[in-house]
């Protein structure tokens, strides 16, 4: 990650700088964006077994491009050679040709789309990433974000290692390739073990297919058939795209290694509980996904209606922020029993780069991508849903274009808990210092929104929303931390660069 402001409308051909800073520390904040809007993390497909692996690979990812908008590419083996096309922005301007299929033969693909935690957007970091191993070809495409890769990264580079990139994923790559095991199953498992985080990883062989979760599952990853082909990607909706039947979830600390003679399974963590990422279900994945055996849209739809339980208030309507707070509107209005409006019109062929040039056109931003619907708004008590607050500057223009508009009321209803916590694990947070929630008490912050009302979904209201009881230890627990603070894995990088500020500050005092 780095600070630096990127124009993200760079041609799909762009060739890649041959220069960039180092890798960085997950959890820097990238304010590269005019929104306030969390981040996906990335989104893995791939085919195995299939003449038309390529053009399958190029659909899959077309419905995961809510996970990464920055980079997509595909790699796929013919028999013979691995062939790859990286590109930056999005699928559907990178793979829609037929030329540019035609040139990806195979009946083995591995897609990636990328939003970058870690990395420059360039084109080195897009995935998938490959490298020519002494046993062959090994392409990898990663959804997550590891927390020890800087810490990795230094001692390779260190020991002669020299990185192409600057994604933590390569670290993978050299970690297989360093390996002293004889097997390439063998080889990857071992460079398994020596990283930490969260991680869903598929990847290509000259003659199979592999996909791994972490230990505790933060990201997800789900195994499907297609006729006689085996696809692996993250999210079910992806299967759907391309009449793929799922089969089940990769399991928590499970490596699956797809060969023609089938599917095995290796076990090669201790057995620890899942803890799956909530914030699939309160924001990244797509609402017909299915996740853990849970509907994503009655997930939110539940969210909704136990917000409208804990914090009702009197009101005409219930108008979501769109897109992301349609599901969590609907279960509050039809558990509070208030009519649900779309009091606000989202413009969705607006790009960010249209807001770039100036300051005095930025600050319009939110008109450019949201109106208000003044016939359901003027004169009515209204309740705005969201799915969370970040920064909290677009929850405030949106509240100001609510009363604009004609509204008698605005309350401002959140169907998560505050994110006081930043996360290391793939979604793009700021620094603590830079999260509403992190420095303001709901009372400051309803001041600074200027709302009438502001309320979020408590933490055990979350869990009750998932069908779940925080506060029984029997029972499975999700990751949390962005709420909590209660991170299920060790924070290595975070850990070393806060010992080394400490370091400095002694030695200047």
């Amino acid at each position: 990650m780095t600070d630096a402001t990127v124009n993200p409308a760079i041609p799909t051909d762009a060739r890649d700088s041959q220069t960039g800073p180092p890798l960085s520390l997950p959890g820097t904040p990238r304010p590269r964006y005019p929104d306030d809007r969390l981040r996906e993390e990335c989104g893995v497909f791939a085919v195995f077994g299939h003449e038309n692996a390529a053009a399958i690979t190029a659909l899959g990812l077309h419905a995961l491009q809510h996970r990464g908008q920055e980079g997509c590419g595909i790699v796929t083996y013919d028999g013979k050679r691995f062939n790859q096309e990286r590109r930056l922005g999005r699928v559907g301007d990178s793979f829609s040709s037929k030329e540019i299929i035609a040139r990806l033969a195979g009946s083995m693909a591995l897609g990636h789309n990328r939003y970058s935690t870690t990395g420059d957007v360039v084109l080195r970091n897009v995935q998938p990433l490959f490298a020519d191993l002494d046993q062959g070809g090994f392409a990898v495409a990663h959804n997550g974000n590891l927390t020890n890769a800087l810490t990795l990264r230094t001692e390779l580079i260190s020991s002669g290692a020299i990185c192409q990139s600057t994604s933590d994923t390569e670290v993978i790559l050299h970690l297989i390739s360093r390996s002293k095991k004889r097997r390439i199953v063998e080889r990857f498992i071992d460079g398994l073990l020596q990283i930490e985080g969260a991680y869903a990883l598929a990847c290509l062989t000259n003659d199979m297919m592999i996909g791994a979760r972490d230990p505790v599952g933060i990201r997800p990853l789900v195994l499907g058939r297609l006729g006689t082909a085996y696809v692996l990607a993250s999210e079910t909706c992806a299967l759907d795209i391309v009449g793929a039947q799922f089969v089940r979830e990769i399991e928590n600390g499970e490596v699956v290694v797809i060969t023609e003679n089938g599917v095995e399974s290796h076990r090669p963590f201790p057995r620890r509980p899942a803890r799956p990422c909530v914030f699939e279900y309160v924001y990244f994945a797509r609402p017909d996904s299915i996740i853990g055996g849970r509907s994503v849209y009655e997930m939110r739809k539940h969210m909704g209606a136990v917000l409208a339980e804990e914090s009702g208030v009197p009101a005409d309507v219930i108008v979501p922020v769109p897109d992301s707070g349609v599901p969590a509107s609907i279960g509050y209005a039809q558990a509070a029993g208030i009519p649900f409006e779309l009091g606000i019109v989202r413009n969705h062929y607006v790009g960010r780069t249209f807001i770039e040039p100036e300051q005095k056109i930025r600050q319009l931003g939110v008109k450019l991508k949201h109106s208000a619907n003044p016939g359901v708004i003027r004169g009515a008590r209204v309740v705005l849903i969201d799915d969370s607050i970040v920064r909290g500057t677009t929850s405030k223009k949106i509240v100001a274009m609510i009363r604009e508009a004609g509204a008698r009321e605005v309350h401002m209803r959140i169907s998560s808990p505050p994110i006081r916590f930043p996360d290391f694990y793939g979604i793009d947070t700021p620094r603590t210092t830079e999260l509403l929630a992190a420095t303001h008490s709901i009372a400051e912050m309803q001041a600074y929104l200027e709302a009438d009302s502001l309320a979020f979904l408590s933490v055990d209201g979350l869990y009750r929303a998932m069908g779940q009881d925080r506060r029984d230890p029997a029972q499975p627990q999700f990751t949390d931390h962005c709420f909590t603070g209660d991170y299920p894995t060790r924070l290595t990088d975070q850990t070393a660069q806060s010992s080394r500020q400490l370091s400095l500050l002694a030695e200047a005092s």
